[in-house]
């Protein structure tokens, strides 16, 4: 989901372990987390599943998020593939992000995740596009790949998220630098698939989009359920079905 926001940067707080612990403080040049590919896989060498509570991601599934916006009903279909792409050695699972504006397709993304051995979500990249009503690419800003022009990985979801904990999701200076710091893990939620006891709660940011922030709601076992942008007229952004390939 293309949704970013805005205050300073801050340090990290990631309760890391061994070779995947990262600096104190995620700013420019001290930000480099050390991203061992072994890490990332099981004792026969296959990539871990992203499984995390919170941001879990089963190939095959189908998360639907709808927002009233004032270019009218916005919905956002974000499926788990079964394809993967390699990044610094790392097999990562594919995510195909749609967002549809009054029926239109305004932006398609392909997003790339892949799970640690501690339980910790790395977030490596995104191949971005936005459309015009004529269906043409209008824009790629905000793609990146780890590895590539000094990009670096960051972390979407700890293993363990405590209140006060703060991370950096990603880093290409001057084009990615999404933020999130844990702020409650009691949070109750009702959208429209249903209503939801004891969801983490994060606040999101970005420094190069100062003044917008983003409160999301994450349900243990079902993942992402609500996000509230406020920017001016606040937007809210709720699930309201998830689906699997076999259904």
């Amino acid at each position: 989901m293309r949704m970013s926001c805005g205050l300073m940067a801050v340090c990290l707080g990631v309760a890391l372990a061994g070779a995947l612990s990262a600096p104190a403080c995620a700013k420019d040049k001290t930000y480099d987390p050390d991203i061992n590919p072994d890490d990332f896989v099981d004792g026969d060498g296959k990539p871990l599943p992203i499984n995390n509570q919170y941001w879990p991601l089963t190939p095959g599934t189908t998360f639907i998020y709808e927002a009233e916006t004032e270019d009218g009903l916005e919905v956002n279909v974000v499926h788990v593939t079964d394809e993967t792409k390699e990044i610094l050695d790392v097999t990562c699972t594919v995510v195909l992000d749609l967002v549809y504006v009054e029926d239109a397709l305004t932006e398609q993304t392909y997003d790339w995740f892949a799970q640690d051995a501690v339980g910790n979500v790395w977030y490596f990249g995104e191949d971005t596009k936005e459309y015009d009503e004529d269906g043409n690419v209008i824009s790629t800003e905000g793609s990146w790949e780890a590895g590539v022009d000094g990009a670096k990985p960051g972390i979407v979801m700890e293993a363990d998220p405590q209140p006060g904990d703060s991370y950096r999701q990603e880093y290409y200076q001057d084009v990615a630098e999404d933020m999130g710091k844990v702020l409650r893990l009691n949070a109750s939620v009702s959208v429209a698939y249903g209503d939801f006891e004891d969801c983490l709660k994060t606040k999101e940011w970005t420094p190069l989009d100062r003044g917008v922030v983003e409160h999301k709601y994450y349900a243990p076992g079902v993942g992402l359920v609500l996000v509230t942008e406020l920017k001016g007229k606040s937007v809210r952004v709720e699930l309201v079905d998830i689906t699997t390939d076999s259904e």
